[in-house]
């Protein structure tokens, strides 16, 4: 992400105005999150870009889809507050017609019509729920993760509005008494904030996969886009895989498998 007119304006001012002191002033704003350390040009790039592939054909029953969302609710705690009203979602299943608008066909198998697809946050390129959030709360990590900073989070929704994938959800209420279990490594929300999937961040920087992947069995795999040896790679590149509204431009991490090898 290039740093935009309004923020270069105000570190002009800063550094003009103190001299070798706005650096120090500069450092600060970047320690408290002010300003995304990914918009500096020493981050202007990095060396990982995480990414999924979703194999569609590898879920065959709905206990498959059942061990991944409860693995990545329980992770993360999230609650079942047992209504859709208020309902918490990291991970979540729909038809085709609503997973990929647009790209169904009056001659599909009605067996693909009907199939669920797994849904999750898809930590686009270009996110554009991190363009409006007016806090920071939600921003990019330099190896493409969108992250949400509860802490720093207002209850605006704009990120909401924002996410053409209807990738997060609000605490209408405090989410806590519906917990189950407490996972005590992962915090948890309180009432007024969005929340959503981080890609198991908190797993990944310990060398871990995330949640999801790992009880997938195969079906999800996890890794760096930017390396052609990856597992991701390797199977994008083998068969034929598409993306959610591509067409929006926001260039999605996740990938779904939908057919067999492309050479086939």
């Amino acid at each position: 992400m290039s740093i935009d007119r309004r923020d270069f304006i105000k570190i002009a001012g800063i550094t003009a105005l103190s001299g070798a002191g706005g650096f120090s002033v500069l450092d600060k704003m970047l320690g408290e999150g002010l300003i995304e350390a990914s918009e500096t040009a020493t981050e202007a790039t990095s060396k990982k870009r995480w990414g999924m592939v979703i194999d569609v054909s590898k879920f065959k029953t709905e206990e498959d889809y059942k061990k991944v969302i409860e693995a990545c609710h329980r992770t993360h705690n999230v609650p079942d507050l047992g209504n859709p009203k208020d309902e918490i979602k990291w991970i979540w299943t729909d038809t085709f017609e609503h997973t990929f608008p647009g790209q169904e066909t009056d001659y599909m198998a009605e067996s693909m019509k009907h199939k669920p697809f797994l849904m999750l946050c898809n930590h686009c390129e270009k996110p554009p729920c991190v363009r409006v959030c007016p806090t920071k709360a939600t921003f990019k990590r330099p190896d493409g993760i969108v992250m949400m900073d509860y802490h720093r989070c207002i209850g605006c929704r704009f990120c909401m509005a924002a996410c053409p994938f209807g990738a997060r959800s609000f605490n209408w209420k405090d989410p806590r008494p519906a917990l189950k279990s407490v996972n005590a490594e992962y915090p948890t929300r309180t009432k007024g904030v969005v929340e959503k999937c981080n890609f198991c961040a908190d797993r990944i920087d310990k060398g871990l996969l995330p949640a999801c992947v790992e009880a997938s069995n195969g079906a999800m795999l996890f890794g760096d886009l930017n390396d052609p040896d990856s597992e991701v790679r390797k199977a994008l590149g083998s068969h034929y895989a598409i993306r959610r509204k591509n067409e929006l431009g926001t260039r999605p991490s996740v990938y779904y498998i939908i057919g067999g090898k492309e050479n086939a």
